[in-house]
């Protein structure tokens, strides 16, 4: 009997952390158990870019989207959906349209983007090879093994102007160039799969629901530029995609499609993986290929890159995961037909980690020359709460804040450059006016300081000093010569840095002060934190004229520090305030503020 439903549940890291792979068992045990399971299947799939609605179930042929549903919500849905053929209301991602079905493409957050990179996130069950194959899977390996010349090849991928999409923004094409035309009979591909910016999973979501896509490409790279062997360097921390590539390479070989003699054209190929121990630092590319070597993960100085001398000084072609997940579409559509995605100069999409203060966060796919209010308002379904947009951070640590008279700005290279940031591997956090500025340049550069490897002093001291000033401001120590100071300190490390690490990680601090000057001084001139963020500026208060004693913020308060009888005004004894705010919270009556 055929199959006449399917249920595709998303089983990705995020969605799994909330039950997705224990849905997953209950839907197919009540299959079973209500009689259905001949005419009903699931499937595991990677991630619908639906995060904050996790987990979520898709209903085929049905286009039905269903969020936030448990295990114990599998018999209703087998009972009502696939027995009955009638949809849980209650569970549906979105209304229906009037007169139709809600499906995927009537949600505003999905008729913006283009789904290239993401095609089979969230469509096909990432540990079954047959399931990449019938999606066209491997069939740009096999035209390029024997329809196309390593020229061709990279004419392809010069026509497409697909650029790196680890943050440099480099040719694709050129790159694989520089490796093709290097002598030597040995060469390596190498993916870099070392995600380390703080809220982003672009990379990880892409090998969790599409592993054989990464596979198809480094094998594409191999033949292009002349080598025989991929690495996969990925951070250990990343289990689930790991899992994922263990499988997708053994079915790969198992079919034919990685090893010796693949499709019988003669071409041999191998790919290993490699954990790395989790440093930011590692994703510069030099230090990478060094870990990779057994040495201590740190950048060295270019030239020679690695084109020309790369893994054990061999020629090496380096990409992350977004660009090569580009590679096998670029090839079966033809570059030119890539080329019309996005805009000339950056053509193509864009993978985003949309997080922070936004409704809809999850992994989006954007064509280039996008919009910041588009990706906010339309896809990410404004902030949070109803409160005003203050600013986004792009580019992680490496990046800035681009603030609300910038939202109607493409979103390319370019533009981000121009404004003080960068695209980088996709992060892209939100913020309102519940952050403070002044601490969102303190995280990101302690995080710097952790991550740095010590090699060069510029990096090494530079950050420790960007740090120790900002602690300074936000306790209240602060002087207006630090400004002068956080200026200078993050110019000099611009300038003389070894690595991109070092060379970038002034830019929070630099992009916030640009935009947001005012409340870095409020800090140093008034001793107070706007945002109410930085404790030690922080006061809570009891207006007496409206406290009535109802004593509940003294029963939340953690340290007992609210004095008062009941029925009569309360006060604060501030020597042992912790600031937590918890009395603001508590309080009903508006009697309790903080300044």
């Amino acid at each position: 009997m055929a199959i006449k439903t399917y249920l595709l549940v998303c089983t990705g890291a995020n969605c799994g952390t909330q039950g997705g792979a224990e849905l997953y068992e209950a839907l197919k045990r009540e299959l079973g158990e209500q009689g259905v399971s001949e005419t009903a299947q699931v499937v595991r799939t990677g991630c619908f870019g639906l995060c904050a609605q996790g987990p979520i179930v898709k209903v085929l042929p049905d286009e039905m989207f269903y969020a936030k549903v448990r295990p114990a919500d599998a018999p209703e849905i087998v009972a009502e959906h696939v027995v009955k053929s009638q949809p849980v209301t209650r569970l549906r991602l979105n209304p229906p349209p009037p007169g139709g079905r809600a499906t995927s493409g009537d949600r505003p957050a999905c008729q913006k983007q283009v789904r290239v990179v993401l095609r089979n996130c969230g469509v096909i069950d990432p540990e079954k090879i047959d399931e990449y194959i019938a999606r066209m899977g491997y069939e740009a390996l096999a035209k390029v093994l024997t329809e196309m010349t390593p020229d061709q090849v990279v004419e392809e991928l010069k026509k497409s102007g697909l650029r790196g999409r680890g943050g440099a923004g480099f040719p694709t094409w050129l790159k694989w160039k520089f490796t093709k035309d290097a002598p030597g009979s040995e060469k390596y591909v190498v993916c870099n799969a070392d995600e380390g910016d703080p809220g982003a999973y672009m990379d990880r979501s892409t090998i969790e629901g599409d592993p054989h896509s990464i596979l198809e490409a480094m094998a594409i790279a191999g033949r292009t530029v002349g080598a025989s062997k991929g690495v996969i360097y990925i951070r250990a921390e990343y289990p689930l995609a790991i899992q994922h590539l263990e499988t997708a390479i053994a079915q790969a070989h198992e079919y034919g499609l990685l090893g010796k003699d693949i499709l019988g054209t003669g071409f041999d190929f191998e790919v290993e993986i490699r954990l790395g121990a989790g440093a930011f630092v590692c994703g510069e590319e030099t230090a990478l290929l060094a870990s990779i070597m057994g040495k201590r993960g740190m950048p060295i100085p270019r030239p020679p890159f690695p084109a020309v001398s790369g893994l054990w000084q061999k020629p090496t072609v380096i990409n992350n995961v977004e660009t090569y997940a580009n590679i096998p579409v670029i090839l079966l559509n033809g570059g030119e037909a890539f080329a019309r995605i996005g805009t000339p100069k950056s053509p193509g999409t864009k993978v985003f980690a949309l997080t922070g203060k936004i409704i809809n966060s999850g992994l989006i796919e954007v064509p280039m020359g996008i919009t910041l209010r588009e990706i906010i308002y339309d896809i990410g379904g404004g902030i949070r709460g109803g409160k005003a947009f203050k600013a986004v951070q792009t580019g992680g640590p490496s990046g800035g804040v681009i603030t609300a008279e910038y939202l109607d700005t493409p979103i390319d290279y370019e533009h981000l450059q121009e404004l003080g940031s960068i695209m980088g591997s996709g992060g892209m956090i939100v913020m309102d006016a519940d952050d403070c500025m002044v601490d969102v340049a303190r995280f990101y550069q302690e995080f710097c300081v952790d991550e740095s490897c010590g090699k060069c002093a510029p990096c090494r001291i530079g950050t420790r000093t960007l740090l120790n000033l900002l602690d300074k401001i936000t306790a209240g120590r602060g002087g207006a010569e630090d400004l002068d100071k956080i200026r200078e300190v993050g110019l000099a490390m611009q300038k003389a840095a070894l690595c991109g690490l070092g060379q970038t990680a002034p830019n929070p601090v630099l992009s916030t002060m640009k935009y947001f000057e005012e409340e870095y001084r409020a800090h140093i001139q008034d001793r107070r934190c706007p945002a109410g963020v930085c404790k030690k500026l922080v006061t809570y208060e009891i207006d007496p004229a409206k406290c009535i004693g109802c004593t509940l913020c003294a029963r939340k308060c953690p340290v007992n520090t609210i004095a008062g009888e009941r029925q009569k005004p309360h006060r604060i004894l501030q020597e042992n305030c912790i600031k937590c705010g918890e009395c603001l919270k508590a309080c009903k009556f508006g009697a309790v503020s903080r300044r």
